[in-house]
């Protein structure tokens, strides 16, 4: 059984910083690829960011390239999200989730097969 859970969320204005963490339960850690997903509301969900096993090769949508930075500590069962200038538009649900599918149609991960219970992130203008 894989479980994750994620904490880091909350309330700030733009330009501001938060960090997400997620704390996976699970004997092989570093086996999966771990990544972040966010939905907004009215919205699907979409991804944000990725980690190989290692953490030495990193993904970004280009809506948060420059600005997110992913990392993962495998001794600690741990990935992190460290955003900053944070924008309105970045509020969301964000969901930590591991063992990542990627789809090469679209070159990108789609989905995953374990994932967190979500995290608010809410950023005001």
């Amino acid at each position: 059984q894989v479980q994750l859970v994620e904490s880091g969320g909350g309330l700030v204005q733009a330009g501001a910083s938060l960090r997400l963490t997620c704390v996976v339960s699970v004997r092989a850690f570093s086996a999966y690829t771990m990544g972040w997903f966010r939905q907004a509301p009215g919205k699907e969900r979409e991804f944000v960011s990725a980690a190989s096993r290692s953490g030495n090769t990193t993904w970004y949508a280009d809506s948060v390239k420059g600005r997110f930075t992913i990392s993962r500590d495998n001794a600690k069962n741990t990935v992190y999200l460290q955003m900053n200038i944070l924008k309105p538009e970045d509020t969301a649900v964000y969901y930590c989730a591991a063992d990542l599918k990627w789809d090469p149609r679209s070159a990108t991960y789609t989905g995953a097969n374990y994932w967190g219970q979500g995290t608010q992130v809410t950023v005001s203008s």
